[in-house]
């Protein structure tokens, strides 16, 4: 079987989905052009090409293992093969996602294999993984990164999820070389010592991976969702790579139309993060510095339109499963099982029980007017939801008698 000696670390049909209708190449970015020096002239090589994505996010070789003379893509083949497949199919699904079928299951795992392997794909990500291993051996790195990948599935599973969309705004999502993105509003770019990926267990740190030109998925931890106010720096509680953990599909939050100035800065802090190139439908997108202004990085989610509608999540001390032959399975929001020493922390409990609720009072506030997130309502929680912060609303003053009475609509 020939070989593939070209591997895309963003996989072409990914690329993709930042295009509309009938366009089949994009604006490309390098951040990092290179500088030729010839004899005596000095130039940069051009930054802005207009190609298709077989050209764009790939390295010859990325993923060959070496065996002396002999060369396999099998890594390229077997492994992201299966992966993109099946994560193709699951970032169609939460694309436009709105209700719960029998496919919803298997595709937040797919979901979640695809994110974890992307994060580990890249040149960035290989370069953690060697680090992690401490070994430069790239056979040693490949054979690692199938161990590795679904290291970050339990904290994401124990997040809260929400589909934001560009679907009315004119500004729409681009792609980076590093599409799942770590974004914590302490922590500025660069600063972090590379390859990164220390940040994610901290509580202030969100994922950020657009699903497409009009979708977006951010996953927020619990801790953050409680209490807006810890210091993003601290560690969330139960940290921990790998582990088994519980997932709720009905917790998912969707439908949030974005206005232009949002689209921007999730447009930005993915450029920022970016380590060497950024894609885009137009050449406009590729700038979003420019058409936000002045940036300020621990401001940007001041409006806080990067956490989730407090009021549509639920505040649960855990969950506890039985099965037909006997077993039983529990652990508490944070994944902790029982026997944990902190398992179901109650003075922690009663602490996020009061800065919870003053973080929904809050969030009425700064999100007023704004478009709001659903959730699957199959027993009327989400309408419920939107009335009782329409009624805070209206007792704090900041809405008016028919604009509270329209959230029971």
């Amino acid at each position: 079987m020939e070989q593939s000696r070209q591997h895309h670390y963003v996989a072409q049909w990914y690329q993709k989905r930042f295009l509309p209708a009938g366009q089949m190449t994009l604006f490309y970015l390098d951040l990092k052009p290179k500088i030729v020096l010839n004899g005596r002239v000095k130039y940069t090589v051009k930054n802005l090409r207009f190609w298709d994505p077989a050209r764009c996010f790939r390295a010859e070789d990325l993923y060959a293992m070496k065996f002396g003379k002999r060369t396999t893509d099998v890594i390229e083949r077997r492994f992201f093969g299966k992966v993109d497949r099946d994560g193709a199919a699951a970032a169609e699904y939460f694309r436009g996602y709105e209700d719960i079928d029998d496919t919803a299951n298997s595709a937040v795992l797919h979901l979640v294999d695809y994110i974890g392997a992307q994060r580990l794909r890249t040149p960035r990500g290989l370069d953690w993984v060697q680090a992690r291993i401490g070994s430069v051996d790239r056979n040693a790195t490949l054979l690692a990164l199938q161990q590795l990948f679904q290291a970050y599935a339990a904290m994401w599973m124990e997040g809260i999820w929400e589909i934001v969309h560009a679907r009315q705004s004119v500004a729409k999502f681009i792609v980076s070389d590093e599409p799942v993105t770590f974004f914590n509003r302490a922590i500025f770019p660069g600063e972090a010592p590379y390859p990164g990926g220390d940040d994610f267990p901290k509580i202030g740190t969100r994922t950020l991976f657009p699903l497409s030109m009009d979708a977006c998925l951010i996953i927020t931890h619990l801790q953050l969702v409680r209490n807006p106010w810890s210091r993003p720096l601290a560690i969330r509680e139960n940290a921990r790579t790998f582990g088994r953990t519980m997932f709720n599909i009905t917790d998912i939050q969707f439908g949030r139309e974005l206005s232009d100035t949002e689209v921007l800065r999730i447009n930005y802090i993915m450029k920022q993060h970016a380590a060497k190139y950024i894609a885009a439908a137009n050449r406009e997108a590729l700038y979003p510095e420019i058409q936000i202004g002045a940036v300020n990085w621990s401001r940007l989610d001041d409006d806080w339109f990067l956490l989730p509608n407090p009021w549509k999540v639920g505040f649960t001390s855990g969950f506890a499963l039985g099965f037909g032959d006997g077993r039983t399975f529990a652990m508490d929001e944070y994944g902790r099982r029982p026997g944990h020493p902190r398992y179901e922390d109650k003075k922690r409990q009663d602490e996020e029980f009061h800065t919870f609720h003053s973080a929904q009072q809050e969030w009425a506030k700064r999100r007023l007017r704004k478009p709001l997130s659903r959730v699957v309502d199959q027993l009327g929680e989400d309408s419920e939801s939107n009335n009782l912060m329409q009624r805070y609303l209206f007792g704090e003053g900041l809405l008016a008698r028919e604009d509270a009475s329209a959230g029971d609509d």
